[in-house]
C-alpha cells in the first residue's frame, strides 16, 4: 500500500482584537495590533511556503479580518469557508472538522479562537524528535498568543488524524515573524 502524502495542518489564532463597549464578542474587531500581525501571518506564511490550499475560518469578526489581512500578503487566494463550528469550539470539534478535510488538500489553514488552537496542537503533537521541537512544544503549553501559528505535519489521509500523529514543524508568534525567525532554526 502506498503512503499517504505529507500534508500539513496550520493552525492561526485570529490577532489582537479590541473590546469595545456593548458589543457582542463575536462582533469584537482587530486592535490596532491586530491590523498590524495580520498582515504580517500572512507574509510569514508565504515566505516559509505554508501557503495553504484550503482555510476553514470562524465566522467571528475578528478571524475573518485576521484572514483577510493575512490573505493580502498571501499571494495566492486558497478555497476559503467561513464555519460558524470553528466559533468557541472545542478541541474534539476543530479534529472533527479537519477529519472532513478532501483528500486532495495537502495544507489545510484554520483561523480559529484559544483555548481550542493550544489545545488541538498539544493533542495532535507527538512526542518531540529534537531539541527545536521540544523548544516548541514547551511554548505552546506556556501560551497560545494571538496571531500564533502553528504548523503541524503528519502522513496519514485526513480521516485517521489523531492524537500523538503529527509533528509540530514550526510554532512562531509575532515577535518571530516579524523578525524573520521560526522555531526551527
Amino acid at each position: 500500500m502506498a503512503s499517504s502524502p505529507t500534508r500539513r495542518l496550520i493552525l492561526l489564532r485570529h490577532a489582537k482584537s479590541a473590546w469595545p463597549d456593548d458589543i457582542p464578542d463575536h462582533e469584537r474587531p482587530l486592535a490596532p495590533r491586530g491590523r498590524r500581525d495580520g498582515p504580517r501571518a500572512g507574509n510569514w506564511l508565504r515566505k516559509t511556503d505554508h501557503v495553504p490550499d484550503f482555510v476553514l475560518c470562524s465566522t467571528a469578526r475578528r478571524t475573518c479580518e485576521t484572514w483577510q489581512l493575512a490573505e493580502e500578503t498571501l499571494g495566492a487566494h486558497p478555497h476559503t469557508r467561513y464555519e460558524d463550528q470553528v466559533y468557541e469550539a472545542s478541541v474534539v470539534v476543530l479534529l472533527d472538522l479537519v477529519r472532513q478535510t478532501p483528500a486532495n488538500v495537502l495544507t489545510l489553514l484554520i483561523v480559529g479562537h484559544d483555548p481550542a488552537m493550544r489545545g488541538l496542537t498539544l493533542d495532535l503533537a507527538g512526542d518531540p524528535l529534537d531539541d527545536a521541537e521540544a523548544q516548541a512544544l514547551a511554548r505552546v503549553r506556556v501560551k497560545y498568543p494571538t496571531a500564533a501559528i502553528a504548523v503541524l505535519s503528519f502522513s496519514r489521509e485526513w480521516s485517521e488524524l489523531g492524537p500523538d500523529q503529527a509533528r509540530l514543524a514550526e510554532f512562531v508568534v509575532p515577535d518571530d515573524y516579524h523578525a524573520g525567525h521560526s522555531s526551527r532554526r
